[in-house]
């Protein structure tokens, strides 16, 4: 038998749509068993894409931990909430899209 990780997950929250038409915003959260890459228990991805193309990111990807990709940079990012994940991404997308 061959062992996934997260075998044991549950999508928690799934949301996807279009704040315009050369845009899509994609939010996916999973509810995870506690590791030393994933001690709060969640797996995320939120995304921004403009064109085809990632403009603004947070995930927490293997191996890599907590971190959002804004354009071509990435850096770390401190997860405390949920709410703050959402808010801080959203924050992020209403400047991007209002500049």
């Amino acid at each position: 038998m061959v062992y996934l990780p997260y075998m044991e997950t549950e999508l928690i929250y799934y949301k996807k749509y279009n704040p315009s038409p050369q845009h899509i915003v994609e939010i996916k959260v999973w509810k995870v068993p506690k590791d030393t890459h994933k001690p709060h228990g969640y797996k995320y991805s939120l995304v921004l894409i403009e064109d085809g193309k990632r403009v603004i990111g947070y995930d927490n990807g293997e191996q890599k931990g907590d971190h959002r990709h804004y354009y071509l940079k990435e850096e770390k990012y401190n997860f405390s909430t949920l709410k703050k994940l959402q808010n801080d991404f959203l924050d992020d997308v209403w400047r991007y899209l209002n500049a």
